[in-house]
């Protein structure tokens, strides 16, 4: 580990009292070597929105009598790429649900249209806008198995999965107790077999869920134990739960902002080689304080599609954001789906490596 801390030293940053936590941000502030608060700039593709998972927190997931398409088509996802190129993008997230291949209603679609399975379809829209378009593919689909991985890593620039939590008694639990997927282990193998396959790799923790801040740590912990083995964790999002309506976890008290403040701090400290990111529009009027903190990245930020796991809350203006750090000394700069020090053969595949290398040196 790069700042040794133990489990208990990181208990004590997020529970410590108001004078220790203003000499932590003193301490992140005064030790900063970088002034830069990075995004990408995005279109987000949800390819379908069945899932094998039912989180107590989710209103991406729809079932098959309710939603408007089973999988989006190739016409209409070419199409919003065309305006995403014309706009700038240079990342295509691809996000959506869970094992939705089996479903027999979207298995059948995808036979409709040519395909095997949802991976199938991933890896044939991936290749078109890596070689038509060079914009950079970012698939999060969920578990899948190590030889998918290793396919979608040859068309991929980087890939995500957040791990949200290591505390196993949330399967049991409104928030977990019908989402497979959300097994802490099955999510760690995961993440693992991405660090073997040398993918750029996204993950992070979702935030007052039922956890407890031992579980906070632990989860953190994991990750760092799976980053000293592999190196491959470019980016932690520390994500906070937010209340919707028709959701079972709607009266569910969101976390507070000293909690995610703190934890900030302790990503912060734990992974000096790791960007930690604050999801922008969860957080528009605090972003300042997250950035103190050791925030320095904002993830995707779309001029095209809306946040579709979150599509109550609107993206920030990149004007308004950059108008912002500004005031604090900060400036913003635009980054590719996979981070400088992973643009190299080790981590990115040719084809991958050739398109991102061009792009690179467009926004550089």
């Amino acid at each position: 580990m790069n700042n040794e801390l133990s489990k208990n030293e990181a208990k004590q940053i997020l529970t410590s009292d108001l004078n220790t936590y203003l000499d932590l941000i003193k301490q992140i502030n005064q030790n900063k070597t970088n002034n830069k608060i990075t995004f990408s700039k995005n279109i987000f593709l949800p390819l379908t929105h069945i899932c094998q998972n039912n989180c107590g927190y989710c209103t991406f997931k729809q079932e098959v009598d309710e939603t408007k398409k089973l999988v989006m088509e190739e016409k209409e996802i070419f199409t919003q790429i065309q305006n995403a190129k014309k706009q700038g993008c240079t990342e295509a997230l691809f996000a959506f649900g869970e094992s939705a291949d089996k479903n027999e209603n979207v298995m059948e679609k995808l036979n409709n249209i040519g395909f095997e399975s949802m991976v199938d379809y991933v890896y044939y829209l991936s290749d078109k806008i890596l070689t038509q378009y060079e914009i950079l593919p970012h698939t999060n689909m969920g578990i899948i198995s190590k030889n998918e991985l290793t396919y979608l890593s040859t068309v991929n620039a980087s890939m995500g999965l957040m791990l949200e939590t290591t505390n196993k008694q949330l399967m049991k639990t409104i928030v977990h107790k019908d989402s497979p997927g959300k097994d802490p282990e099955k999510r760690l193998k995961f993440i693992k077999n991405a660090g073997k396959e040398k993918i750029p790799f996204t993950t992070g923790l979702l935030v007052g869920i039922g956890e407890t801040i031992e579980d906070r740590v632990d989860s953190l912990f994991e990750i760092r134990k799976l980053h000293d083995k592999y190196n491959h964790i470019q980016e932690i999002i520390i994500q906070n739960f937010k209340t919707k309506e028709n959701i079972p976890m709607k009266d569910y008290p969101e976390p507070s902002v000293i909690e995610l403040l703190k934890l900030t701090i302790l990503a912060s400290k734990m992974f000096p080689d790791v960007s930690i990111q604050i999801p922008p529009n969860l957080n528009q009027d605090l972003l300042l304080f997250f950035i103190m903190c050791g925030a320095d990245d904002f993830g995707g930020i779309s001029p095209i599609t809306q946040d579709y796991i979150n599509p109550e809350t609107d993206w920030p203006a990149i004007r308004e954001l950059e108008k912002n750090i500004n005031s604090i000394n900060y400036t913003l700069k635009e980054r590719l789906p996979v981070y400088d020090k992973y643009i190299n053969k080790t981590y990115l595949k040719e084809k991958v490596y050739e398109k991102t290398i061009k792009l690179q040196k467009r926004i550089n």
